[in-house]
């Protein structure tokens, strides 16, 4: 699973790096070091011809809902993202996202000590995503994603058996929509990411409540 991340980046330094068109600054986004769902994120879609950027709920909340359901929707499973009735809506039109962060973290299992992951670039990673627009009753339409994951690779094996999907650069304008893509081309995608080109390290159990935040928490612990 994916349950917790950081986005380091700005909103001008998230458009410069996905090349996505720019338009005003969302007082609402600060780059932030302990996302946990619910939050409000930045999510990279292809919409009327050009990459946009907007905040959406982390937690997907499929279009047909009544309300916004108590179980957890903010990691949808790539051997069901296709099947499951919360996410398949999603998957069959199409709106396939970017989640960006610069890195994620997980407690390993044998002792409950968090490591943070990351590009070993220190880049943006580009989570895989499904998103919906779901409108209440009486309110303005919501926004919401979910990361899809899979099955860890040989960095994360010793840490969690799960990871979000990352899209390689190579990927991105097939997953957005840019380019057309059959949907055997899209399951290929969400395959664990090259661990050469990651990094992992821990940090401070700090990260384990959601109210700490600032920079120190994606530092590496002693």
């Amino acid at each position: 699973m994916c349950g917790r991340f950081s986005n380091r980046f700005t909103w001008k330094e998230l458009h410069d790096l996905y090349e996505a068109f720019l338009k005003g600054t969302p007082s609402a986004w600060t780059p932030k070091y302990n996302i946990a769902p619910t939050t409000q994120v930045p999510v990279l879609r292809f919409i009327d011809g050009n990459r946009r950027i907007d905040l959406m709920r982390w937690g997907l909340v499929p279009s047909w809902s009544k309300e916004i359901g108590k179980f957890a929707t903010f990691n949808a499973r790539s051997d069901g993202c296709e099947s499951k009735p919360t996410y398949r809506g999603a998957w069959k039109a199409g709106r396939r996202c970017i989640i960006p962060a610069s890195s994620f973290f997980e407690w390993r299992k044998s002792d409950k000590q968090p490591h943070a992951i990351g590009l070993g670039n220190k880049g943006p990673m580009s989570f895989a995503g499904l998103w919906e627009e779901w409108q209440p009753k009486d309110a303005p339409p919501i926004l919401s994603c979910t990361v899809i994951t899979c099955e860890p690779n040989a960095l994360m094996g010793n840490i969690h058996d799960r990871m979000p999907v990352i899209i390689g650069d190579e990927d991105l304008p097939a997953w957005l929509g840019e380019e057309p893509a059959t949907n055997d081309q899209l399951r290929v995608m969400l395959r664990p990411f090259d661990p050469s080109r990651m990094t992992a390290w821990t940090v401070s159990k700090d990260v384990g409540q959601v109210k700490n935040q600032g920079e120190h928490l994606i530092e590496a612990a002693e």
